[in-house]
């Protein structure tokens, strides 16, 4: 079964409020990082999932929160991404 570009959407979705669950102090600490892993899309295909975690221009100190996920050896895929600032 194809993994369509619904299916990548929600899933990239879905790994970006997993990543920004982590703590405010922890994301800093790792800040810049990046990952990637292989998953299971709900239709039961292979996806690469990628995460990363970068310092972000504007507003100054924020963090890019940016996941992705693609077919296996996939150029693209969906796309989610979040800026996170610290809390006050």
């Amino acid at each position: 079964m194809a993994v369509n570009d619904d299916e990548l959407s929600a899933m990239a979705i879905e790994e970006l409020d997993i990543a920004c669950a982590l703590p405010w102090p922890d994301m800093k600490s790792v800040t810049p990082w990046g990952d990637s892993f292989t998953g299971f899309a709900p239709s039961g295909r292979e996806v690469e999932i990628e995460r990363r975690y970068l310092w972000a221009h504007e507003p100054e100190g924020a963090i890019a929160v940016e996941v992705e996920v693609r077919d296996i050896g996939a150029r693209t895929g969906a796309e989610a991404k979040a800026l996170i600032t610290a809390p006050r």
